[in-house]
């Protein structure tokens, strides 16, 4: 079942399937968003934007608009 990864649940983890690339920041790619890597919501800021994750063992923290172009894999 593909979602954007802004969908996902503190703690759930899912594969990354695809992203938009013209909408995703080059940081992203070099920090490992990239299909088939791992990804896990850790936190929601306390009004809701940015999202942190853990990308590929590394911690990140991607704005809700970013998040939307990433697809994921459950």
């Amino acid at each position: 079942m593909e979602i954007c990864s802004s969908e996902l649940k503190i703690g759930e983890v899912a594969t990354i399937a695809s992203i938009n690339l013209d909408e995703i920041p080059l940081k992203l790619l070099e920090m490992g968003c990239l299909p088939g890597n791992s990804i896990t919501l850790i936190q929601v800021a306390p009004l809701g934007d940015p999202l942190y994750f853990n990308v590929n063992d590394s911690h990140v923290a991607i704005r809700i608009e970013t998040a939307k172009e990433i697809t994921v894999t459950k």
